[in-house]
């Protein structure tokens, strides 16, 4: 048999880990009210109702309305062919709907000039390659803003700012091809940055880097956000919305199936829209759900259960 001091030692420490969690539940749910805050800023882009077909006759996209606010981070997520692309190159002017429109800053897209819609909407490519073209890094920073009429100064200016952004400075004169995946990445959106964009659209930026390129491309979208550019990242990889981005819209069959914030979207309640539209749950947010919370990093999910008084 048990001694009875025994099975009050063992009662008392669960009545103390008990009360940990309810701590830590507390203070979690707190921290999770403020991150899933949405903005109360008037949209910098505006889609409203858009649909689109191609020639072939395949509807792409199905009355479609999205508002994005100054200072987003947004994912957009869903299986291939569920028009997140097609959707995302209609803010830029790349693409026309059918019906519905698209205003920047209220002004409809359709009336803007290309030049002018690229200095505010900047859009890279989920292949770099399919937009590198110069001998040298810095021509290749240098080309867009050039094009758009900036002056000598300002678009030397724009150009260093934008190669030591992404971490290329000293490279300006090296051939684009001659380095990796990663840092060709880092010369597409180099090349963006140049122009000085609002917004900074980004298809799928993390295909074919390894687990460090990833990061890195990733922590400088970040910092670039927190000095106030609004992005929006195309991408399948759903640990890295759990991690990086602040909202996100999920794309299912041509329509919005989803639109708030990341936490909201990895509750337990939203498992079988996660499956339906071809995604899955980040293994944090998975392991999260069985102490009853919705952790998006391992540092969040380890702070949950740190006993330290604030």
């Amino acid at each position: 048999m048990v001694p009875d001091e025994v099975h009050i030692e063992i009662d008392g420490a669960f009545r103390a880990i008990d009360s940990a969690f309810t701590l830590n539940r507390t203070r979690y749910a707190e921290a999770a009210r403020v991150t899933s805050e949405p903005s109360t800023t008037e949209p910098i882009v505006d889609v409203q109702g858009i649909s689109h077909s191609y020639q072939k006759g395949t509807t792409a996209l199905r009355d479609v309305s999205v508002k994005i606010r100054q200072g987003d981070f947004i994912a957009i997520v869903g299986r291939n062919g569920s028009g997140k692309t097609t959707f995302a190159k209609h803010m830029n002017a790349l693409l026309k709907p059918n019906s519905g429109q698209v205003l920047f800053r209220g002004k409809p897209v359709s009336r803007m000039k290309i030049s002018e819609v690229a200095r505010q909407v900047g859009f890279v490519f989920q292949n770099p390659d399919s937009q590198i073209f110069c001998e040298t890094i810095e021509d290749e920073v240098r080309f867009g803003p050039t094009n758009l009429g900036y002056g000598k100064e300002e678009t030397e200016r724009l150009v260093a700012e934008a190669i030591a952004t992404v971490g290329l400075k000293g490279l300006e004169g090296s051939d684009p091809f001659s380095l990796t995946k990663g840092e060709r990445q880092r010369i597409a959106i180099a090349s963006t940055l140049a122009c000085n964009p609002e917004v900074l659209i980004l298809d799928e930026p993390t295909t074919g880097l390894d687990y460090t390129q990833e990061r890195s491309i990733m922590s400088m979208l970040e910092r670039l956000n927190k000095e106030g550019k609004t992005i929006i990242i195309i991408t399948h990889s759903l640990h890295l919305v759990s991690e990086f981005a602040h909202r996100v819209v999920v794309f299912k069959e041509g329509s919005v199936a989803f639109d708030g914030p990341v936490r909201d979207l990895f509750e337990p309640k939203n498992e079988d829209l996660l499956a339906q539209s071809g995604l899955a749950l980040p293994k944090i947010a998975e392991l999260s759900h069985r102490f009853g919370i919705t952790a998006l990093s391992v540092s969040e999910f380890a702070a949950f259960f740190d006993r330290r008084e604030s």
